[in-house]
This record gives structure tokens, sequence and C-alpha cells, in this order.
């Protein structure tokens, strides 16, 4: 405790912070690179003129009091204070718009990733480029403000996401890490850089041509794992630490999206390794050996921390509607007089569902509290339908809500199955995975790939840019990430993998089927219930 407590009053620890969509997470790591502390902050976007957003006041007071939640937790744990540390990162949910004059006054409010408004420029780029961009891809956003004649466009001298943001302000570099600006703009990999060629294409379209700005100049600079992007300045370390006791000068690594953390904090940064995070929403990334044949609107294609492409396939909705469905059971309880914690409510409905039939015995769930790119689907309605002679019964009920989480997920997996895409390892991360075995068992089935857990996971994105942080700080001359992540960080972890099954696997398949084959009834309701 006395050598912690010396190492932190000596800053020779790091910091990551990371934004998410309902909470901000800082933890705080040592020279080993284990958790030593961490601090939390909730908070929600809200619905302002029709735009999900967070407004100015949200991000920075969000950001003060995660701090200031981290180092009540060092005091209280070793009786430390923190003056000073010895490298600091910050990741974000990515994507997003967040656009600014040249005195970096904010144009229009943050449009946040969930934003489904920019379905015209989405799909022309995608034509134009012959690659995938998504509606919730900043030059997306960008464009679709430019179809929609936006007086503020004319004006945009920065456009940054809100990792970038953070990091701007708080050094005054205007700098993304790579796997941050892929989901800004397509990125080549060869380079390590903005697509040039795309670029071009952009600053060629007529609707776009009238502006005074160029694309290659309002975009941050494109940095990987191991650059130095700056120093934390006099008024950045007052935006982060409103008490004052924090110095100035400490080094920040690149900031990276919620992606590019989840890949370092699960090592699967290096090519034929995945990871999937299964919570609110659900997506699976997979670093690949080589391009694929086509271009496909289920798959997007961003890039690991260190410029390798990544084939991403991004789900909105997977846990929502389980949870609403637990809450249904928790009512019931309370009605009988039973007393029941969360984590035995859910094990127990989780552990039930290993006993339903492999193919759910004939039920069918949507679990969409929102629409959903993949199939096509601006809203969501979430619907549980069985025939007359289906095996209704709990254990087939919760596997099909379970099943049903994954169900567009293994959509998109099963295009990159189509391509040949070869995965030795899937890492999994994400409130899906808490009870033991069963969320890793139907993830198994569904993408019939080997499932591991770590038990460093938990602790999520804000580990993961310390990591990125910390190799940052610490990387010797010829260390890669991945040599970084294997001997450093990963040596010792715990993992705990769970094969396919066959049995699993066929019965999944055959769920799979009916998902598909229904997905009309989902898109009636959307049009029939408002």
């Amino acid at each position: 405790m006395e050598n912690i407590k010396q190492a932190i009053e000596d800053g020779k620890t790091v910091l990551g912070i990371e934004f998410g969509s309902t909470r901000i997470k800082a933890v705080l790591i040592d020279e080993n690179n284990n958790p030593l502390a961490s601090g939390s902050h909730d908070w929600e976007n809200r619905l302002t003129d029709g735009i999900w957003t967070y407004t100015l006041d949200d991000i920075w007071t969000g950001l003060q009091d995660c701090y200031s939640d981290m180092t009540r937790d060092v005091k209280e744990k070793y009786g430390a204070e923190i003056t000073s540390i010895g490298a600091i990162g910050f990741s974000a949910m990515m994507h997003g718009y967040m656009a600014f004059d040249k005195n970096g006054e904010l144009l229009v409010p943050f449009r946040t990733w969930r934003n489904s408004i920019t379905g015209k420029a989405a799909e022309e780029l995608t034509e134009l480029f012959n690659f995938n961009i998504p509606e919730r891809w900043s030059i997306a956003h960008l464009y679709q403000a430019v179809l929609n004649g936006e007086k503020h466009v004319r004006d945009i001298k920065y456009l940054t996401t809100l990792a970038g943001y953070i990091h701007w302000k708080l050094t005054g570099r205007f700098v993304l890490g790579i796997g941050e600006a892929s989901g800004m703009f397509p990125i080549d990999s060869g380079i390590k850089d903005y697509n040039k060629q795309m670029l071009d294409k952009f600053n060629a379209i007529d609707s776009v041509k009238k502006y005074p700005w160029s694309i290659y100049d309002i975009l941050p600079k494109v940095l990987v794992a191991g650059d130095n992007a700056g120093n934390l300045s006099e008024e950045g370390a007052k935006l982060l630490d409103a008490s004052g006791k924090l110095r100035s000068g400490i080094p920040l690594c690149p900031p990276e999206g919620d992606a590019g953390t989840g890949m370092a904090a699960t090592n699967s940064i290096t090519k034929r390794t995945g990871n999937v995070s299964a919570g609110t929403s659900v997506f699976a990334m997979v670093v690949l050996e080589k391009p694929l044949k086509n271009a496909y609107p289920e798959i997007d294609i961003v890039t690991t921390p260190v410029g390798d492409d990544v084939a991403m396939v991004h789900v909105n909705n997977c846990t929502s509607d389980i949870n609403a469905w637990v809450g249904i059971f928790r009512e019931f309880a309370e009605e009988l007089g039973v007393d029941i914690s969360t984590p035995k409510l859910y094990d127990t409905l989780y552990f039930k569902a290993l006993e339903g039939d492999a193919d759910c015995g004939g039920l069918l769930s949507y679990n969409y509290f929102s629409g959903e790119n993949i199939t096509g689907l601006s809203e969501g309605r979430p619907l549980f339908v069985r025939t007359p002679d289906s095996k209704f019964n709990l254990a087939n009920m919760m596997r099909t809500h379970l099943y049903s989480s994954l169900g567009t997920l293994k959509l998109g997996m099963d295009i990159l199955s189509e391509e040949d895409v070869k995965i030795d390892r899937m890492f999994g991360h994400g409130g899906l995975f808490k009870t033991k075995d069963v969320g890793q068992k139907f993830m198994a089935a569904a993408i019939n790939t080997p499932v591991s857990l770590m038990e460093t996971a938990g602790e999520g994105g804000a580990w993961g840019i310390a990591l990125l942080a910390s190799y940052m700080l610490t990387k010797s001359d010829g260390e890669t990430l991945m040599d970084f992540l294997d001997s450093k960080v990963f040596a010792k972890g715990e993992v705990y993998s769970i094969k396919p099954d066959k049995a699993d696997v066929d019965g999944f398949n055959v769920f799979a089927e009916r998902y598909a084959c229904g997905l009309p009834i989902e898109k009636a309701a959307v049009e029939n219930m408002k």
C-alpha cells in the first residue's frame, strides 16, 4: 500500500477516461498496467429538436465529476493526492458530428452516433466511394448538412468527434487516433491516413465545391498508437481537475474510439482475432487478413489503433428487451412477497434458458427498441411471436430472448463467413456475459467460433485507453502494440473459453432462418403500431 501511495504521489500512474453512451468512466493503472482506482459519472443523451445530443456543459461537468470520483477513490484506498500522472488517454463513443468555426465555437448541437438522419447522404457517399458509409459516420453527417443547405456549413473550420473535441480542448492539438478517425472518414491502411482518392471525390461534389473549405483541411490529423499526441495544457488541467491540484504538462496518447479501446482491452488487435461487446447495443469486430471482396451495408470497415483494417458489425439493439422482460419477473416476485437480488434474478432466468430447445421450440422475438440499419428498419417495436403449436415454456422463452439479442448480429457475421474471413478467437465483454457460460455459450453458437472472456476485460474501454497511454509512455524501440499487450499486459491473464456446441449451432441456424423470414412481421408492426 505504501509503495502504491508513493507511486501515485510521484505521478507514476496512467489514467484512461472513456465517454460511453450512459456512463463516463475513469481507470487509474499502475506501472504494471493493473487497475488501482476508478471513478464514474452517469449521463444520458437528450432528444432536442429531433436530435440526440449532449450539451457542452454535460460533457465538462461529467468529465470533472468522473475525475473527482476517481480521486476520491484514490484518497479512500491509499490516502494519496494526485498532482501528476505519467500519461493520460481519452476515448469516447465513435462517430457523430461536432462542427466548429474559426474561433472554436460549436456551430450546431453535438449530433451523436445515435441519430438516423443521414440516410440520403450515406447512400450517395457509399455509391460514390464504393465503400460502405454508415449513417452514423461523421462524413455522412457533414454531407447531409450540405444536402440540407444548413447555414452553418459555410463556417466550418474544424470537424471532429467527442473524443477528438475533449483532447483538443485539453491539449490544443487537433488530432485523432486512427481507429477513431476511421469512423469519421475511410482510412487507407497502407498509408495510415485518410483515403486520398475518396477525399478528392468528396471535394469534387458540386454541392461541396461551393464552400470555402476543403475536406483535407477540416478533418483532424491522424495519429497511430504510440504517437505522442500533445501535453495537458494549463487550461486543460483546470478543465479536467476542478480542484486545481493537477499539474499541466502530462503527455497524452491519441484519442481513440470505443471500438479501438475494446480491441486493446481484449488483446484482439492481431489479424484473425476479434472481440464482441454485448450490452445495450452489440458490435463485433474482426481484424482482417485481406480486404473484403465487396462493400456491404451491413459491414463497416474501421481500423485497429495501429491502422489495420477491421470488419465491424454494429447492431443498435441487444439487451434492452431482455432487461424489460426480467423487470416483469421482478414485479411478479414482488407481488408474491419474494425478495430476490438483481444478480440472482438474472442468473435464474439465464440458466433456465440453457434448458430450452436448441431452436427455441419454434418461438420468435424481435428486441428492437430502436431501428436497425442491417435489417432496414428506421424504428423498432419489441415483439414476441409464436404459433399455436410452438413449445411455449419459460426455458424456451428466455432462450428466445437471448437468441434474439444476437439475431441481427448473426446476419452480419454470416456475411463475413461467406467472405471466408477466418477468426481464430473472439473475445467477449459486456453485460450479456455476466452470467457464467450462458451469453458466452449462445454467442459461440451464433458465430460458430470459440468465445473467450478475460477477467480484466470487465474494466472495459477506460482500461483500454489507459493501456494505449501506457504503451505510448513506456514503449521501447521497435516494440509494437501487439508485443506490448502480449508481454506486458496479458501474459498472465486468465482466459476462459467456450467452444461452439454443434447442437446449439444447428439450433441457432434454424432460429436465424425463422428470424430472417419473420422480419416482415416487425416491419408491419413499425408501420401499423404508431
